[in-house]
């Protein structure tokens, strides 16, 4: 077996320990969600204030800002601490719950875009699940927002309206006041009045637009780079529209590429790919495969073989083993994951254009263990911040 890529930095700089961090630096005490102790850990350090906001930007990866800074000139003006890591794998759903929890994948069960209920026998959709899931059984530890106020912490939430009250809300994210908030203009609006309303708070606030045009479009196309704009001025009016002990804080929940056409797998069509395959889950940059009872051995030979440098190919064990999903795995969890476990490599992408037709006309991708998907920024700007660094 070829190297294997790094796993992500839980513990240290990865999604589940920001908030954490984000709530020790407002002076509270986080009750740990699995042990019922208090978290004290604080390998990942932020700077004291009264009042944080916390700005999730979809689809921002550190490489692509980079790669993009004069599209993005405040954004590169600001403090940067090295890169954080997501979860695997590296998707809005997984890493939503790493935020909202505080906790590996491992621990929280969102395992990806699309997953197998193993009570029901079929794939979940994480983002738009169905009538019969219920996401606080299929997320049942308490969240951060639901620690930090019961330890005494008002903790607002600024979104749209549509997920006011969506399942991966509920999931991931209650406890919080949740401010609804369509477009980037009532976004900042919404998210400031919210930070000023307390003396002391933690503020979350979401924006999809980069991860949008960057799927639609490309994390390469002239689109994405002028949402990349876009999304530039709204945190400096942010910034800008802050109380004088407000930090903002800017991060990602994810990277992107763009795959090519030759490095495209149509998983339909290669006819050794399917068999003993029961369900394929996740996305084209990370894949959970479900196999028919008996055929594991047999469908990770096959897919190892066939995807060869595409891909990285472990067993269900072996993804566990080499902390893919966090030091731990709960135990009654352990069916959600595929029997077999495919993380794309660079330049690649797992599609599958009859069973996943609109998926497969997506540009830009991600999902993957893959610097460009699972690394993001975390950034700080002071209230009143401008270009340069100037208050």
């Amino acid at each position: 077996m070829t190297a294997l890529p790094e796993p992500p930095a839980y513990g240290r700089r990865s999604a589940a320990d920001l908030l954490p961090a984000v709530v020790r630096a407002l002076g509270a005490k986080l009750p740990d969600a699995t042990k019922g102790t208090d978290d004290t850990d604080d390998t990942l350090r932020l700077p004291a204030a009264d009042r944080i906001c916390v700005l999730i930007l979809d689809g921002l990866g550190s490489g692509l800002l980079a790669a993009h800074a004069s599209d993005a000139p405040f954004l590169a003006s600001l403090d940067g601490a090295p890169p954080l890591t997501v979860g695997f794998p590296s998707t809005t759903a997984t890493s939503m719950a790493s935020f909202g929890t505080g906790l590996p994948p491992g621990e929280h069960g969102m395992f990806g875009y699309q997953v197998r209920d193993p009570e029901r026998g079929v794939l979940l959709n994480l983002l738009r699940w169905d009538r019969t899931a219920v996401p606080e059984r299929w997320q049942p530890l308490p969240t951060v927002p639901e620690r930090a106020v019961a330890a005494g912490l008002p903790v607002f939430h600024a979104g749209p309206a549509a997920f006011s009250n969506s399942p991966l809300t509920r999931a991931v994210w209650r406890g919080a006041e949740y401010r609804p908030a369509d477009g980037a203009g009532p976004l900042v609006a919404t998210a400031a009045a919210a930070v000023a309303q307390e003396p002391r708070s933690l503020t979350i606030a979401y924006y999809a637009g980069v991860d949008h045009a960057g799927h639609v479009y490309g994390s390469e196309s002239a689109a994405w780079r002028h949402e990349l704009a876009i999304a530039d001025r709204l945190v400096e009016r942010l910034a800008g529209a802050l109380p004088p002990d407000a930090v903002l804080v800017v991060t990602g929940d994810h990277g992107m590429s763009d795959p090519p056409g030759p490095g495209r797998v149509d998983l339909d069509a290669v006819p050794a790919l399917g068999e003993g395959v029961a369900l394929l889950g996740g996305e084209a940059r990370a894949r959970h495969v479900y196999t028919e009872p008996g055929a594991g051995d047999d469908v990770l030979a096959a897919w190892t073989s066939v995807l060869g440098d595409a891909a990285w190919v472990l067993s269900r064990e072996q993804a566990i083993e080499a902390g893919w999903f966090g030091p731990v795995v709960r135990p009654e969890l352990l069916g959600r994951i595929g029997d077999v476990v495919v993380a794309a490599r660079p330049g690649s992408a797992l599609i599958a254009t009859e069973l996943e037709p609109r998926e497969s006309r997506l540009v830009g991708l991600h999902g993957s263990l893959a610097a460009e998907d699972l690394h993001v920024p975390l950034l700080l700007a002071r209230a009143g911040q401008s270009v340069g660094g100037a208050a």
